[in-house]
């Protein structure tokens, strides 16, 4: 008996996130929009993810606009969006009324498909967002994020999906973010499920270890009903299996999408296209690599420490830090690496090897999920380092976001007329800093992709910053525009000096060897610390608190700052007891290494 498998396509969504840092505009979308509505996709996955953190932070763009546009392009596709769960776009539980506005708005403004996933796998995380779809008439689809470990089991998977089930899902999915899926094992995953429950069975595999196509296969040959894919231009690689092949795969099979595959080759021409202008944000990590087997690390998570690393001039200690991760997760209880606790496991997994010392600086994440305020861990923690970072503070042992007060309302008061919608209060309350600021630059008519920036006559400074203020240059090269923001300025030494750069948003690290004594205007003015009570960072990032003032009387180890650096925060404690005598910065300020950012007197 023949069984028709169903396809999602990515490539509006996942598929530019995992090979081109989600820059991809809605003005390049459009125009094959038109196609893609013929081809007769289950459906295309269009938002969630980065996407929405993309739009308004680097592409100026507003997500819900480009949402409606997009329904209204694909008026017969159905539309999908990645949502995290209680943390929805963002990196932190919302609220229970946060959450059901954000669904309702989304489902009103053009999403038929929510696929629902929490990054613990506690499906307690999913039951507000579930309802909320379900209230809204719309597809919820309960979310298995895969990965392994000794407490990862099929047994354990196919019991959430049970409950997932019970919830009111519409259908289950394995999201394979990293790669980390076999053939027979997801035979076997895929078989079990299907005997044990009764919704449909998505397969979601991401292609890093260069198996994804052959465990699509595997997984319909066991009753898998549908499958996600990239147009071939978007395909392979951290992404997805090409969708031209998979449908050439299936053809004249018991298993034929139906698809035609000429008109699939056209839009795979056109986006062909369209990647060249993306090319400066190309990922480095996008070529087979079966290490991933080993430490889980999903594709865009290596190109954003690739980052972190070559903005600390460490870049040789990447084979350190991914030798580090499956330590930091072990002790975590095995967490998937799937957002936020990719970012969670992987900044703290750097923070240990760049330190020299295994949680010496404790990130304030790692605090909070050791704490319980993620949800459950899938295994047991280490309790030795739990009491290191909450002391005697009790742990959470029921649903987070229990514990958390309505915001909306709040929300709406603080971003006040600045916003024209509520879907204005929702942006402001994913990102509350870039959301603010997006928004505030709209108000005045100033909004302007960062890649797309005018140009001076020549080239040249669009704008000089004060404190934490960035340098800003937008530089011509052959046709391409780029913006370049100095953003930090290090110590030198032996005749060199490293700068902190951010290209289209991209950070880089470059050494200087000047002729004279020069630092630019995206330096500060503070010293260098050279006294025990000078307190400094070890990386150049944002001051997000500051939690002293002169005057004050605090001990050893005291948190006095708590500064963010790629997407964590961290508490940066003094080293001495003393009293606060000077305070160099203030909420909002970048800051370098080595700066004296506080002095303490003992």
């Amino acid at each position: 008996m023949s069984k028709k498998i169903f396809v999602t396509d990515t490539i509006l969504r996942d598929a530019h996130q995992s090979l081109l840092a989600t820059r991809m505009r809605t003005d390049d979308m459009l125009p094959i929009c038109d196609k893609l509505d013929k081809v007769g996709y289950w459906s295309l996955e269009v938002w969630g993810g980065a996407t929405f953190d993309a739009c308004v932070r680097f592409l100026k763009e507003d997500p819900w606009e480009r949402l409606r546009k997009l329904r209204a392009a694909l008026p017969n596709t159905r539309l999908q969006m990645l949502l995290r769960g209680q943390n929805l776009l963002g990196y932190r539980h919302y609220s229970d009324d946060v959450v059901k506005a954000f669904v309702a708005k989304a489902a009103v403004n053009g999403i038929d498909v929510f696929r629902i996933f929490d990054a613990m796998n506690d499906v307690r995380n999913l039951r507000v967002a579930i309802e909320a779809v379900k209230a809204a008439g719309k597809h919820a689809q309960g979310t298995i994020a895969y990965t392994t470990s000794p407490v990862h089991t099929i047994e354990a998977f196919v019991a959430q999906a049970k409950q997932m089930e019970a919830m009111g899902c519409d259908s289950v999915a394995i999201k394979d973010m990293a790669g980390l899926l076999t053939p027979y094992a997801t035979g076997e995953l895929v078989k079990a499920l299907k005997s044990e429950q009764s919704l449909p069975v998505f397969i979601h595999s991401h292609d890093t270890a260069g198996l994804a196509a052959m465990c699509q296969l595997k997984a319909i040959e066991n009753g898998a009903d549908h499958i996600d894919t990239a147009i071939s231009s978007f395909a392979w690689g951290t992404s997805h299996p090409g969708t031209e092949s998979m449908v050439a795969a299936l053809k004249g099979s018991e298993f034929d999408t139906g698809l035609n595959l000429e008109l699939l080759q056209e839009i795979g021409l056109y986006f062909y296209a369209v990647r060249k202008k993306y090319h400066q944000f190309e990922s480095e990590f996008t070529a087979v690599d079966t290490r991933v087997q080993v430490n889980q690390v999903p594709g865009g998570m290596i190109s954003n420490l690739a980052n972190q690393l070559k903005e600390q001039g460490a870049l040789n200690r990447m084979s350190e830090v991914l030798a580090e991760i499956p330590r930091v997760r072990e002790d975590l209880g095995f967490p998937p690496l799937v957002t936020p606790t990719s970012q969670i496991v992987g900044t703290q997994a750097f923070f240990n090897v760049l330190a020299g010392e295994r949680y010496k600086t404790i990130t304030n994440e790692v605090k909070l999920y050791l704490q319980g305020g993620y949800g459950k861990a899938p295994g047991v923690v280490d309790e030795t380092l739990r009491r290191q970072a909450i002391g005697s503070e009790e742990v959470i042992d029921v649903r987070p976001a229990d514990l958390l007060k309505p915001e909306m309302t709040k929300l709406r008061g603080e971003i006040g007329a600045l916003a024209k919608s509520e879907e204005d209060v929702l942006t402001y309350a994913m990102f509350p800093d870039i959301g603010r600021k997006f928004l505030e630059e709209r108000d005045a008519g100033t909004l302007t992709p960062e890649a797309l920036l005018p140009i001076p006559q020549g080239g040249g400074v669009t704008s000089a910053g004060g404190e934490g203020v960035p340098t800003e240059f937008v530089i011509d090269v052959h046709g391409e525009t780029y913006r370049v923001d100095i953003t930090g300025v290090g110590v030198k030494a032996e005749g060199k000096r490293h700068f902190y750069l951010s290209i289209d948003g991209m950070p880089e690290e470059v050494v200087f060897e000047p002729l004279n004594e020069f630092v630019g205007g995206g330096s500060s003015k503070r010293k260098q610390a050279t006294a025990p009570g000078h307190v400094s960072t070890t990386m150049p990032g944002n001051i997000v608190d500051v939690l002293v003032k002169e005057g004050d009387t605090v001990k050893a180890g005291q948190a006095v700052l708590i500064t963010e650096a790629m997407k964590m925060e961290t508490e940066v404690q003094s080293a001495i007891a003393g009293k606060v005598t000077a305070i160099h910065v203030a909420k909002g300020d970048r800051v370098n290494p080595g700066e004296i950012l506080i002095e303490i007197e003992g």
